[in-house]
């Protein structure tokens, strides 16, 4: 299956709470930290969530 690498890019101050935790079950740690995830529609939609706050790539 693909992958897509997933940025965090803009701070979550100031953002409602479900985006943060949002945030944080993508893996994210801290800004422009990056993980690789497979990508899969649940995924997907985390990241539609909170598209203002993260970069994604693929991965090859």
């Amino acid at each position: 299956m693909a992958q897509i690498k997933i940025t965090w890019k803009k701070s979550c101050i100031g953002r409602p709470s479900y985006q943060r935790r949002i945030v944080q079950s993508l893996g994210l740690k801290r800004l422009n930290h990056s993980v690789v995830r497979e990508d899969s529609p649940t995924i997907r939609g985390m990241v539609n969530k909170v598209q203002h706050l993260i970069t994604v790539e693929p991965v090859e």
